[in-house]
């Protein structure tokens, strides 16, 4: 049953990632706000798939935490496919770091690029980093939020990679709320599978971390701390 639900997704995916890339042929002479949520609307429709085919859905908690009145800097957990596609529609409109090769994937990329992404060369880290850097202030200062996964790739459930600093640097050097962000996406949607466990994903929000006056050094930690610790809650390990 769940290979089928699998196939079915997959299926659904393919054929919307067409019609948006193709129908997106003319977006980029559109307003950015107009194509950004054209495009959102993708996302929209693999998180209905994976909810009623696959019978993944999930719950937040911790909105109250979320800045109403300016953009801010997402750090979140990295272990699935999920989160980039329910972070970029769930706090809209979101400037996602990414490696630039996904660009290039026909008609999927196609819609990424137009929607004001911080693509890098993972090839070449010095560059990266200053690129992130800019363009993060940059979308800052547009009203986009910036998602950071600070792990850099996907980790396995129950493991913690190293956490980089560029998110913090960002919002130590914009002045830009910096929001904590704790899920247990891998265990449904488990990293190098195409078949999804059917449950509810946890998503805890936290409450900005301050960031005057501190090191990203001491930022970056405590935002590890925070994430790793909400994540262990998840499993029962805490």
């Amino acid at each position: 049953m769940q290979v089928a639900r699998a196939i079915a997704f997959y299926t659904i995916m393919s054929i919307t990632a067409v019609i948006f890339g193709v129908l997106g042929i003319l977006m980029p002479i559109t307003p950015y706000r107009f194509r950004s949520r054209f495009f959102i609307s993708f996302n929209v429709v693999m998180l209905w798939a994976l909810k009623y085919v696959c019978g993944v859905s999930c719950k937040v908690r911790g909105q109250e935490n979320l800045p109403q009145d300016q953009a801010f800097v997402i750090m979140a957990k990295h272990q699935s496919s999920w989160e980039a596609i329910f972070f970029q529609w769930f706090f809209h409109p979101t400037s996602i770091i990414l490696k630039k090769e996904l660009l290039k994937i026909p008609f999927f990329g196609w819609g990424l690029a137009q929607c004001r992404p911080i693509a890098i060369d993972r090839s070449n880290p010095k560059e990266a980093l200053k690129k992130v850097k800019t363009y993060g202030q940059k979308r800052l200062s547009e009203g986009n939020n910036v998602l950071v996964f600070p792990e850099g790739t996907r980790t396995p459930v129950g493991q913690t990679g190293t956490y980089a600093r560029s998110g913090a640097d960002i919002a130590i050097n914009a002045g830009a709320p910096l929001i904590p962000v704790a899920h247990n996406a891998g265990v449904y949607w488990p990293m190098k599978r195409w078949v999804k466990n059917p449950g509810v994903i946890e998503v805890s929000i936290g409450a900005p971390i301050p960031t005057e006056g501190r090191t990203s050094k001491a930022v970056t930690e405590e935002v590890k701390n925070w994430i790793e610790n909400e994540v262990a809650k998840m499993s029962g390990k805490a």
